[in-house]
């Protein structure tokens, strides 16, 4: 268990945290949200113990053993893949290290004798005797095959590093696991394994992930950073999102009955209730969702950007068509043989383990470049509007104020006009003074979601577009892709995402496309789609 109590952070005038009081228990995953910046990851740091807190202490249960997922991808690198893992145990490790050294003396005494019979008892209390059978079950899990366990970390690819690590932070069930952002490279199969994984842990987990699915799936509470307060809600992601804007609501409605306040609230409830899945944490979710009172649902100050996507006009039944376009780059082909014809108002999501290939789609699509072989042509009543995973051609040295650099997009050169969309996008007063140049990573993907609002067009293509963006930011164009009218193409990660736009999944393959107009969750338990992806990824299953 981990205890705060009086937690303040404070970095020369920017305070983080003042009097923050909260308490961590086992059994429970606590998923941390927050905007960019507000200090997420720090607070693990200072659970860790990496950062010093200014005022106030964090209190850990004497004797457990807390694991983090490490974020230096470079700090294991002459080590083996399986003794990474365990290395995820300091105390096993130690022990085996000790234990080596012993044996190797030339001159092994009987007081080695003993003590290396003192740490062969303490090894095998620690379960030392399986740790190599746990490590690779973990690594196997994660997707790094048992031929891979015994290469050097610095002999991975960065994703596989990622993955290892994460593998020594869940290795031999710490009491208290630390994880910042775990699904990050992970692919399907394996973030659906880490879910599986942590909603049957027993213990404490505190992890901080813009992936509105995996929080969804294995959170019991949010923590919600906000304005220099850290506040504890029952429920997952979806939970607080839609309990705090009903609590909005509410607020707004102030005359409306405390009665039908409360029926509605509790109708709330036990929807979400009702929807408890298969896990341990599901389970332990609706118990602390029944308990809830009126007065525990509280509403977010959060602000969220309006996004809104409006075409100037309605397009043709001709779309799209794409034939048999394959493209090579340095030797290693990236695209073969891709066919599909786009039809009005699909909202097609495009997966896949090649991201440079389907980089290179959108790419050829917006003719940025060129096929090796085949063709493709939009149909005449179409305009599309790219969002390119690679930004920088619009920023980088630009020195015009964000109300100038949006104006070159907008048919309303009127400053009125373009402030009042920049203050829409959370671009407000001196924020719309800001040089294009010097934006953060987030800021530059609101003014790209901002100048394809200004576009008008009916077909848009989106190479990750949640990437660098809050949770606030995520949502907000989630829903905005659900109401768009027009045709959708796009590119993403993000479970979430993909489920609740796209109608249509096309799987770019090395020999192809798997073509399904599903849902992506359906698309995932197609058992054909299964076995392709088993094989793509050289899983068995």
């Amino acid at each position: 268990m981990i205890t705060i109590n009086n937690l303040s952070l404070q970095f020369g005038k920017r305070v983080l945290y003042k009097d923050v009081n909260l308490k961590f228990t086992p059994g429970n995953c606590y998923g941390v949200i927050g905007a960019n910046g507000v200090g997420k990851s720090t607070l693990l740091r200072i659970l860790s113990g990496e950062i010093e807190p200014t005022g106030g202490t964090v209190e850990i249960t004497p004797g457990e053993r807390l694991a983090v997922l490490q974020q230096d991808h470079y700090a294991y690198d002459e080590h083996e893949v399986l003794k990474t893992v365990i290395m995820g145990h300091r105390r096993l490790v130690e022990i085996m290290d000790e234990k080596d050294a012993l044996y190797a003396k030339p001159d092994f005494s009987e007081a080695d004798g003993m003590r290396a019979s003192e740490l062969e008892a303490e090894f095998s209390e620690l379960n030392g005797w399986d740790a190599e059978t746990e490590a690779a079950r973990l690594l196997n899990g994660l997707g790094i095959p048992e031929e891979r366990h015994s290469l050097k970390m610095s002999e991975l690819t960065a994703t596989e590093k990622v993955r290892v690590l994460l593998a020594q932070a869940l290795f031999d069930s710490p009491d208290i696991l630390l994880l910042d952002e775990p699904t990050n490279h992970l692919d399907v199969e394996s973030i659906t394994w880490l879910e599986n994984f942590l909603g049957d842990f027993p213990n404490t987990v505190i992890v901080v992930s813009h992936d509105r699915h995996f929080l969804n799936q294995v959170c019991t509470y949010i923590c919600d950073v906000d304005f220099g307060a850290i506040n504890l809600f029952a429920g997952n992601y979806d939970f607080w999102y839609q309990s705090s804007q009903l609590a909005l609501q509410m607020a707004k409605e102030a005359n409306k009955k405390k009665e039908e306040k409360i029926k509605e609230l509790q109708t709330f409830i036990a929807r979400f209730a009702a929807n408890a899945a298969k896990s341990k944490q599901a389970t332990s979710r609706k118990k602390l969702l029944e308990k809830i009172t009126l007065e525990d649902i509280k509403p977010s100050s959060r602000r969220y950007p309006y996004i809104a996507f409006t075409p100037d006009r309605e397009a043709g039944d001709q779309l799209l068509t794409v034939e048999n376009i394959s493209k090579t780059i340095d030797g290693e082909s990236v695209l073969k043989n891709v066919s599909f014809t786009l039809k009005k108002g699909d909202k097609v999501a495009f997966v896949g383990p090649n991201s440079i290939g389907k980089t290179m789609l959108f790419k050829i699509l917006m003719g940025e470049e060129k096929p090796d072989e085949g063709k493709f042509k939009w149909g005449v009543t179409t305009t599309q509007s790219y969002l390119p995973t690679d930004n920088s051609a619009y920023f980088d040295g630009v020195k015009l104020n964000l109300v100038d650099w949006l104006r070159q997009y907008s048919k309303d050169p009127d400053e009125t006009f373009v402030r009042g969309f920049l203050g829409r996008m959370l671009f407000s007063g001196e924020e719309s003074q800001k040089e294009a140049g010097v934006l953060s990573g987030g800021e530059r993907v609101r003014c790209m979601l901002s100048r394809m609002m200004l576009s008008g067009a009916n077909v848009l293509l989106m190479d990750e577009p949640t990437n660098h963006l809050d949770l606030e930011s995520i949502t907000a164009l989630n829903n905005g892709l659900i109401a768009f009218s027009g045709t959708v193409l796009f590119v993403s990660h993000d479970h979430e995402f993909i489920q609740t736009i796209a109608n249509r999944i096309i799987d770019i393959t090395p020999d192809g496309v798997v073509d399904r107009v599903s849902a992506y969750d359906d698309f995932l338990a197609n058992e054909t789609v299964k076995q392709q992806l088993a094989e793509k990824y050289g899983r068995k299953k």
